[in-house]
């Protein structure tokens, strides 16, 4: 590692048994996590990045997002397509639009596309509709041969192994936090163990998993302590944190979103933690403005890249940097390059899926 630090006080002792990926305690966690000098900071982020190259050398991987349907049957109090929010103009991209995009996306270079929508009753609760869906992923997957991930909320198990048939790689289903008492204060009438199980099921299957957690909602440290040991147990391929931004026209329109340094801070840890795991960096929450702090956190997977004037939104900033271009590969590439990374080849996302193949994938 060279001159990345010197040792001669506790940071230094904690970030070198994370250098060697010595397993830390909870304790040297939390005292990373609350670490507030710029100085100790910069080293942990440059540890993060250490292990980064370690892994991927200087390679980024960049994921489309096609937000296909903005319907669904529940009230998260974070979430601006709550069901019972009345001024969200919503929409469903029909087979023609979804195919367009994702061959406009694939073109651009992107890595994967990740499918998401609400809870959609117009999927999950019509057989019909579920099997065109399964079909048109099944058409994706031969036509472009790409890897596919779905971000479709909580499902039964027969639409888990659909998906797996269909040709999905990944399934996403963030818990946003661990604490059940405050996953009940944001996802209301929803069972956390509920969601939990279906991660291990599509884990059981063979499809790779993204767990993630939502910061700036009530949370204190030891929650986000509890996350990582559950993110742990889940073995998830990918992990992520966002910042929380308040919706309009929702329960928490008034909180105020946190400092990113808290943000960024978790995903130097996870980093310290999973070393050899993909960590996105999202252009969701702060758009183009904010994704060169994340990947010097440590981050090597651009999120949430969304073609232009297409009509489709984001989640946290549902319209920031997107008809401008912003979110674009074209856009991202020269910056990347600029700052001594590039984005990884096709072959070498694929390498990684591979490693991340566990025994009985079909």
């Amino acid at each position: 590692m060279g001159n990345v630090m010197l040792l001669s006080n506790k940071v230094d002792i904690i970030l070198e048994k994370a250098m060697y990926e010595e397993e830390l305690t909870s304790d040297e966690i939390k005292y990373l996590l609350l670490l507030s000098e710029k100085d100790d900071i910069a080293k942990m982020f440059r540890v993060a990045r250490f292990l980064r190259y370690k892994y991927f050398k200087n390679k980024i991987f960049y994921y489309g997002f096609l937000y296909f349907s903005t319907f669904c049957r529940n009230n998260c109090n974070f979430c601006l397509y709550r069901k019972s929010n009345q001024i969200v103009q919503r929409y469903r991209k029909d087979k023609k639009e979804i195919l367009e995009i994702s061959e406009q996306l694939i073109a651009s270079g992107v890595h994967l596309i990740d499918f998401t929508m609400g809870e959609d009753p117009y999927y999950l609760l019509n057989d019909e509709n579920l099997e065109e869906l399964m079909n048109l992923f099944k058409e994706i997957k031969t036509k472009f041969n790409i890897p596919l991930m779905v971000s479709p909320g909580v499902v039964s198990e027969k639409i888990l192994d659909n998906f797996k048939i269909a040709g999905v790689n990944w399934y996403a289903c963030y818990q946003e936090t661990h604490n059940k008492k405050l996953y009940q204060k944001l996802r209301i009438n929803q069972s956390f163990n509920e969601r939990m199980e279906k991660k291990f099921y599509a884990k059981k299957i063979g499809l790779l998993i993204e767990e993630g957690i939502l910061v700036g909602v009530g949370e204190t440290v030891d929650d986000i302590i509890n996350s990582f040991e559950n993110m742990k147990i889940l073995d998830a391929d990918q992990v992520r944190v966002m910042s929380f931004i308040p919706q309009r026209n929702t329960p928490m329109e008034n909180w105020i979103s946190p400092q990113r340094i808290w943000e960024l801070k978790i995903i130097a840890v996870m980093r310290l933690l999973f070393p050899d795991r993909l960590i996105p960096a999202s252009l969701d929450v702060d758009g183009f403005s904010g994704l060169k702090d994340r990947l010097a956190a440590g981050a090597n997977v651009i999120t949430s890249i969304i073609p232009p004037r297409k009509g489709l939104k984001g989640v946290s900033n549902s319209e920031l940097d997107i008809d401008d271009g912003k979110r674009s590969t074209d856009f991202i590439t020269p910056f990347l390059m600029k700052h001594n990374l590039c984005p990884a080849n096709k072959e070498e996302y694929e390498a990684w899926l591979l490693k991340r193949k566990r025994p009985g994938d079909f």
